[in-house]
């Protein structure tokens, strides 16, 4: 499976995020202790925003450890909400149109996990977005269909309650289908202002994914971390598996649950799948 980190606070080089921190994003991509898988070598995205009225994405097929372009960038890129993505493929092709995060307008979206049996319920996911969203699917991945599946739903207005039903459609087409447990995964979606993350899966075993605590409070126990000191206090980061080494900087998000940051909001609360209001006939 993929590794994610989110970052929402005061602008910092990407590259403090990326790659300064043991353990770092990067280091995941050939390292992984809580991943399915140890290497995330098959892409990675970044996506930033700055003063543009849309976020700046760039992704590439090369392995995140062994790219000197994302290096270089991520030294000059300075943002205060970002997105980096880390692939491991399981089914899809290895291709910049399959890379995380993907864009809609000001909205990014990305996701670590599976809808299950993809093959078989894709069809039928794919006639559930919206017609004004179908031409915009450029490549082949679950986490693709999902995005606009949550876009038909409202993502735009609803973040919750669109990857609420989002979810539930894939839950009922998949079942319809006969497969057991359809979804799995962890996602993160941004408008650029506040960042909704969730954690849940059909199976009630959801891939990993952890948030940093307060930072005023970690400053108080690692006075001396200069990490921290150019952290703000609303500063958020939430990954897929914690980087660092600082002990008692990461809480897990609770199993079924999702957190709201930004604009003056910091939130964790239990995370509910809605059917689909307009269910689809399914194939057979």
């Amino acid at each position: 499976m993929c590794r994610w980190l989110a970052y929402s606070g005061a602008p910092v080089l990407l590259e403090k995020a990326l790659y300064s921190p043991a353990h770092s994003l990067i280091d995941q991509s050939l390292h992984s202790t809580l991943g399915a898988e140890a290497t995330n070598g098959d892409g990675f995205g970044i996506g930033w925003y700055d003063d543009s009225p849309m976020p700046g994405v760039f992704r590439s097929i090369e392995p995140a450890w062994n790219d000197a372009n994302l290096r270089d960038i991520s030294a000059h890129i300075t943002s205060g909400h970002f997105f980096a993505h880390i692939r491991a493929a399981i089914g899809s092709a290895v291709q910049q149109t399959n890379c995380h995060p993907f864009r809609h307008g000001r909205w990014l979206f990305m996701h670590n996990g599976f809808i299950a049996e993809l093959a078989t319920v894709k069809r039928d996911l794919m006639l559930a977005v919206d017609p004004s969203l179908f031409a915009d699917i450029a490549g082949q991945t679950d986490t693709e269909v999902l995005f606009h599946l949550a876009l038909s739903y409202g993502l735009e207005d609803d973040p919750v309650d669109a990857v609420s039903r989002a979810i539930g459609m894939v839950e009922d087409v998949g079942r319809r289908h006969g497969v057991g447990e359809p979804f799995q995964g962890t996602i993160a979606t941004t408008d650029g202002q506040r960042l909704w993350v969730f954690r849940y899966s059909t199976a009630r075993q959801s891939r990993s994914l952890f948030f940093t605590g307060d930072v005023k409070a970690l400053r108080d126990l690692y006075p001396d971390a200069p990490a921290l000191k150019e952290l703000s206090d609303d500063a958020r980061l939430v990954v897929s598996e914690p980087i660092g080494n600082l002990p008692g900087a990461w809480h897990q998000v609770p199993e079924s649950s999702y957190g709201i940051v930004g604009m003056g909001e910091d939130r964790l609360v239990a995370f509910e799948v809605s059917p689909p209001t307009h269910p689809v006939a399914v194939s057979a």
